[in-house]
């Protein structure tokens, strides 16, 4: 099977994993915070944002080097790897519990501690399962991925809310977060056989770390801004607040589950393009259009039907979602313009150029936070969102350096298209009428037909 086969192939499989996923995450999702309330919900988000932002530092890019290396599938790659994370989920274990008083000082919510300690120590769980991972995903085996990732998906609901339709509140999703990682760890192992072993090899050892940490560095410098709801709402409008932004944030990334497929298989499908310059670039251009085509309508369908639905299917009480959900979609809309360019960049070992972009990023996000959140209230998130849009040209900058600048006509006006269309409620109807126009560019039905004719013949052909 020829790359664009493979890319394809394994891009249906997870395209359908996340659009099953995106199915199943709602149904759990509208159950869990049903039963557990804003204030629960919000303390158990709160915790979690911490403890994966804790998580990802401790994984040290390392999962992504083996995914992207070009040597053949031996053995002592993966068992180093295996030694380097095993030693980390450790000392993470170590630094984590120092570091909860520190925490719990400043978000000051209550029963915080407890909590952070029940997910600190699922670390070896999570770090371990990466090495199994890491070799599908570089054989580019998205099939297996697929399933086994919606069988641990499925345990995460199954046992989150049987703890908490008994009212364990908080906790049912801590309960469910064991049982999906204790379910990754036994397919992950089980499918691939992989028979794990410690080793240390000092060249091996040099090699992993100097390649991660150029990407973990831009890496945790992105994902400060999970730290934005917990550390800066939490502190200034409670845990409530934090659930309001946390089910936004939910619904947001369950809609964009095309884009998140696309990024976990453009590493593995970039890197071979990263010799010819001119496929890579075309392969940005084409993926942007797609990426705007398949994620627009599903966010633009949600704030148009929102403040109906919200009260219908969560409740009335998580009506406040849609106060900040338009800005965080359309904050994810243009992001998803820029999606494929950070994995170039990966791909092409220009690492430290992708973490100034999201230095730039994040300073812009937590500054109009602290700036907005205690003026403006919930909606200050939002705006906080918004102004995050301007970092997008320094990844833009770097991409033009290293590689060409793609063709944004395009995939722009459908960006501006579907964005202004997210805030009827605040500008006026109006807005839909540039999105319809849009959308009757014949260029437009041009790529929503290649788009489907591309995923009916990857299916096919699977």
């Amino acid at each position: 099977m020829n790359l664009r086969s493979q890319v394809l192939h394994g891009g249906v499989y997870l395209a359908i994993r996340q659009g099953i996923g995106m199915v199943i995450s709602l149904v759990g999702v509208l159950l869990l915070t049903r039963a557990i309330g804003p204030e629960q919900y919000g303390l158990y988000a709160a915790t979690f944002g911490l403890f994966s932002y804790f998580q990802n530092i401790c994984q040290l890019g390392i999962v992504i080097y083996l995914v992207r290396h070009k040597q053949e599938d031996s053995e002592i790659v993966y068992h180093q790897a295996f030694t380097l994370l095993f030693i980390m989920s450790l000392c993470g274990l170590l630094l984590g519990k120092l570091a909860i008083p520190l925490i719990e000082n400043w978000v000051r919510l209550q029963g915080f501690g407890l909590i952070f300690q029940a997910l600190l120590l699922s670390l070896p769980v999570v770090l371990l399962s990466q090495v199994p991972l890491a070799r599908l995903e570089q054989q580019l085996d998205y099939k297996r991925i697929a399933w086994m990732e919606l069988v641990g998906q499925l345990a995460y609901f199954v046992f989150a809310l049987a703890v908490a339709f008994k009212g364990g509140g908080a906790w049912g999703p801590v309960v469910g977060w064991w049982a999906q990682q204790l379910h990754m760890l036994i397919l992950f192992f089980w499918c691939t056989r992989y028979k794990p072993r410690f080793c240390w090899q000092a060249n091996l050892v040099k090699k992993m770390i100097g390649y991660s940490l150029g990407y973990s560095a831009s890496v945790w410098v992105w994902q400060l801004r999970y730290l934005v709801n917990p550390l800066i709402v939490g502190r200034f409008l409670g845990a409530e607040a934090v659930g309001y932004v946390a089910l936004a944030n939910r619904i947001a990334e369950m809609l964009g589950f095309v884009k998140t497929a696309t990024f976990r298989l453009s590493i593995a499908a970039l890197a071979r393009l990263q010799d010819d310059r001119n496929r890579l670039v075309q392969a940005i251009t084409d993926g942007m259009k797609l990426q705007i085509l398949a994620l627009g309508p599903l966010l633009t369908i949600v704030a148009w039907l929102g403040p109906w639905f919200m009260p219908l299917m969560f409740g009335p009480k998580w009506l406040p979602v849609m106060e900040v959900y338009p800005f965080i979609a359309a904050s994810l809309l243009a992001n998803s313009l820029f999606t494929l360019h950070s994995s170039a960049l990966f791909v092409l070992h220009r690492n430290w150029g992708v973490a100034v972009f999201h230095i730039i990023h994040i300073v812009l996000f937590f500054g109009a936070a602290l700036l907005w959140l205690p003026r403006v209230g919930l909606v200050g998130f939002g705006w906080a969102e918004l102004s995050t849009i301007a970092s997008y040209g320094i990844i833009h900058s770097y991409l033009v350096r290293n590689v060409n600048s793609p063709d944004y006509r395009f995939a722009g006006l459908l960006a501006i298209a579907f964005g202004l269309a997210l805030f009827p409620y605040q500008l006026g109807w109006w807005v839909v009428l540039g999105l319809v126009v849009v959308l009757l560019l014949p260029d437009t039905q041009h790529k929503l037909i290649d788009l489907w004719k591309s995923f009916r013949s990857a299916r096919n052909a699977s």
